[in-house]
């Protein structure tokens, strides 16, 4: 099963900071084929990539611009969405290869592990996952994964500034049953360590909240400054 062609999109744009240690550990696991998508990075993305044989595909910036032109180019069978600061576990592909054995299966996600220091980054780890597997609806930093054709069938993300993750998970749970894998990605507490945790649970929440009443994304992105 862990021969299964997974591709790997990676959107970046300026993560000079986390993309080398994701990207080694990526390249550790040796999937079939791993696609960064450059917004328009003017610090050291590119060598980062270059360095470790990587090639970078410019696109329009945009998260969910990068991630379908991405998405356009890859040729595995199911495609996985990484964020340049989340490293997968040792077992994912075989976990992804698993998951999909299941032709009921759509997608899924992996549950998260933040990396700082804060006694609250644990629960709150944990409730994320919890809130997933409950709703069956992730977050980017989840590493969301999919069926090629089923990607394709929903047209992808749609093209908004934030909550694109959110809007395509609840696509893909009307296309079949969604996989909430136990293993853990580790992804950055930057925003939460950056910004406060309590600040940030709480912005979290309105925005989340706003998105669900119908807030525009683009009105919702004022409020939700990129950390790096």
């Amino acid at each position: 099963m862990a021969a299964m062609k997974v591709s790997v999109i990676v959107p970046v744009l300026n993560e000079e900071k986390s993309l080398g240690a994701t990207l080694r550990a990526l390249l550790a696991l040796r999937p079939y084929e791993i696609i960064v998508v450059d917004g328009g990075s003017t610090d050291r993305t590119a060598d980062i990539c270059r360095g470790l044989g990587i090639e970078i595909a410019p696109a329009a910036r945009g998260r969910a611009r990068q991630m379908n032109f991405g998405a356009a180019q890859a040729r595995g069978e199911a495609l996985l969405f990484l964020h340049a600061d989340t490293r997968l576990p040792a077992s994912a592909l075989g976990d992804i290869a698993a998951a999909l054995a299941d032709p009921r299966c759509a997608g899924g996600r992996f549950d998260i592990e933040l990396d700082g220091n804060h006694w609250m980054l644990r629960i709150i780890a944990t409730l994320i996952n919890r809130r997933s597997r409950a709703t069956g609806v992730a977050t980017g930093d989840q590493a969301i994964f999919v069926r090629r054709e089923i990607f394709e069938r929903l047209g992808g993300f749609q093209d908004i500034p934030l909550m694109e993750d959110i809007a395509f998970c609840r696509a893909l749970k009307r296309a079949g049953r969604i996989a909430c894998l136990r293993s853990r990605a580790v992804t950055s507490a930057r925003r939460w360590e950056s910004d406060g945790v309590w600040r940030t649970i709480f912005k979290m929440w309105i925005l989340k909240a706003g998105y669900l009443a119908g807030v525009s994304p683009a009105r919702l992105k004022k409020f939700y400054a990129d950390t790096r």
